[in-house]
């Protein structure tokens, strides 16, 4: 029998994105799934996963309809009545910007890890009956989701015990310079930096040439970030030959997983997961594969515990994966 849970909004005016550059809003909605136990069960304390949307996409787009998609409403419910997972608490937080996304990174776009880790979580704790501790919160994504969970599970382990991430931004040799590569015709097309930031919301058609200038633009602003350019980053890209910079570039692959893990406090900090859970499509378009492959390796060859799976499939239209990372992450924190 089906157990049905709910999803309820709450809104949260942040501190940490007043003022932001690209005058994305502080007010936000905060989407929260709650099982269907949770309304019985008076005294219990759940698990909470925070998933993280993908660049172009925010809270919204799991919590609404979607053509041949469960919602992640439906599809939570099928997995707890059917005994796969426990009951636990589902967070979707709303991190979107004029560029389509933050990475979950502070950055010139604004501070949004910030607001997950310091407003965000903290709100949660203080409304719902969580295990308001690091053992009781997991944190996934896809894409860029998935980047923004790897690198919080290395830099903010004293927040979450958990990790799950499907084809996350890595090994930016393959996935990010290509795209990099078209940026100087793209931006000679829109005008030049400034002038495609604020024509993006006006654009249209928005086809694959937009989508694939909104990300990397959105990446110079958040990889880039230089205070002393008078536009608050600095592009990895000579924008009159399209020749690479290579300090730029340099200062770009620190935010890398694959080497961000190759950092001794990272990896003391992927030890202490209690469950690592690295998934990516073998047929990924942007390469993917490649990055989560070096990064399997290199957590086998540190001895780190960790479930590593490829499945037959692209980038994209992969939200049928979840029904493999939400159980794991799910049973590795309940209370």
């Amino acid at each position: 029998m089906l157990k049905k849970g709910r999803i309820e909004f709450f809104t949260l005016t942040s501190a940490a994105l007043q003022g932001n550059r690209l005058s994305d809003p502080a007010t936000r909605e905060v989407a929260v799934y709650l099982p269907n136990e949770y309304e019985h069960q008076s005294q219990k304390r759940y698990g909470v996963i925070y998933l993280l949307a993908s660049h172009g996409r925010t809270n919204y787009y799991y919590t609404g309809w979607n053509q041949w998609e469960e919602r992640i409403q439906e599809r939570l419910d099928r997995l707890i009545s059917d005994g796969v997972m426990p009951p636990t608490i589902v967070v979707l937080p709303d991190c979107w910007t004029r560029l389509g996304g933050s990475q979950y990174l502070d950055s010139p776009i604004g501070a949004y890890r910030t607001y997950l880790i310091d407003e965000i979580i903290p709100a949660v704790d203080a409304q719902y009956r969580t295990i308001a501790e690091r053992d009781g919160r997991a944190v996934c994504g896809h894409s860029s989701g998935g980047y923004g969970a790897i690198t919080l599970a290395m830099t903010r382990a004293d927040i979450f015990s958990a990790v799950g991430a499907r084809a996350p931004d890595m090994y930016w040799e393959y996935s990010i310079m290509p795209l990099l590569a078209q940026l100087p015709q793209q931006l000679e097309k829109w005008g030049g930096f400034e002038a495609f930031i604020e024509a993006v919301p006006t654009i249209h058609p928005k086809r694959a040439d937009f989508w694939a200038a909104v990300h990397t633009v959105m990446q110079c602003m958040i990889y880039g970030a230089n205070p002393d350019n008078p536009l608050g980053f600095d592009s990895p890209i000579d924008l009159e030959t399209g020749a690479l910079l290579p300090e730029v570039w340099a200062r770009w692959l620190t935010f890398d997983p694959v080497r961000m893990i190759d950092l001794p406090q990272n990896q003391e900090a992927l030890r202490s997961m209690k469950k690592i859970f690295l998934e990516v499509g073998q047929f990924d378009e942007y390469h993917l594969q490649t990055g989560a492959r070096i990064f399997h390796r290199k957590l086998a060859e540190l001895n780190v515990e960790h479930d590593y799976e490829e499945f037959p499939d692209g980038h994209g239209g992969t939200s049928y994966r979840f029904d493999v990372m939400l159980p794991r992450l799910a049973n590795a924190i309940a209370g």
